[in-house]
């Protein structure tokens, strides 16, 4: 009865008790619960090593790595445990069956880091631009509209949104005097965007998601705008601690961590969703973009 009521006790904490339900899906290190919980080191160690004294979770080394998992007197039909925390664990496991992602990390980390003449991200944007398909894309949050007119190359129709009539105005001008009669501004909302549904095949959000007062509306209205089959592109910050974003650059959120992006996507619909981090900024406060991707 004792060992009852204890084992009831560790329950009783809620981050024991994710753990458990995370574990009673996938084995898992620490490392990997750090970025699904959102927690510190020596914190979900301590719990760890409480359920094992408890004896309802074991460990397991594989090479240099430890794996936590239930033991097989705990093991029980699979729960859903809390929605965030599943999602987290999604993003997790497809990290880690991602065996090239370590290495185009690292190769990303590598490139411009010492100087090669003609070669920079510059270039090799209006590379891959130009070997777009025709489509009708839809740049949401366009600001002066430097991504969209590099679009209209090669599109059928870019449809330029921004909030800001100056911009707008700005955006318009500059498609003027570079004859691109198929890039046309408009003034709307990234959360509303006046554009028909059913009538583009790509939507871009490309540093323009934390702006927007509520990100679920605008992957909806992107959602919402795209044909079948149509492709959304969210280009934006990850998540970070620079308070002064807010002030200095108008910032609504300060970015989104992955999880919440494979959130906000798979809510909305979309599939064959992927998201990766492609750039990091060496300077204070040390940005960093992470790249989402799904399908209509």
């Amino acid at each position: 009865m004792a060992s009852t009521i204890n084992f009831l006790r560790l329950l009783a904490d809620p981050t024991r008790l994710r753990l458990l339900l995370l574990l009673e899906q996938e084995e898992l290190s620490v490392a990997e619960l750090q970025g699904i919980l959102g927690m510190g080191q020596s914190r979900i160690s301590s719990h760890l090593a409480q359920l094992k004294r408890a004896g309802a979770v074991e460990d397991r080394r594989a090479g240099k790595n430890v794996y936590y998992g239930l033991t097989k007197k705990e093991e029980r039909n699979p729960a859903r445990g809390p929605i965030r925390d599943l999602m987290a664990l999604k993003v997790t496991l497809r990290k880690r069956q991602d065996k090239a992602r370590e290495y185009f990390d690292e190769l990303a980390g590598k490139f411009g880091r010492s100087y090669v003449p003609g070669r920079s991200w510059q270039a090799l944007a209006h590379t891959l631009i130009t070997l777009l398909p025709p489509l009708t894309v839809a740049d949401l949050g366009a600001g002066e509209g430097t991504l969209s007119q590099l679009l209209a190359k090669t599109a059928r129709k870019v449809i330029a949104i921004d909030n800001s009539p100056k911009m707008v105005a700005f955006g318009s001008k500059l498609a003027r005097k570079h004859g691109f009669k198929n890039l046309e501004y408009r003034l709307g909302d990234i959360e509303d965007p006046p554009i028909a549904k059913n009538s583009v095949d790509l939507a871009i959000l490309s540093q323009a998601l934390h702006h927007a007062i509520k990100p679920e509306r605008a992957i909806q209205s992107a959602h919402r705008i795209l044909k079948k089959n149509g492709r959304i592109v969210v280009l934006d910050l990850l998540s970070h601690r620079f308070e002064k974003a807010r002030e200095l650059y108008a910032d609504h959120w300060l970015g989104f961590s992955e999880v919440r992006l494979h959130e906000l996507l798979e809510r909305t619909g979309f599939r064959e969703i992927e998201i990766s981090v492609v750039a990091r900024e060496k300077q204070s406060p040390q940005f960093q973009t992470v790249f989402a991707t799904g399908v209509k």
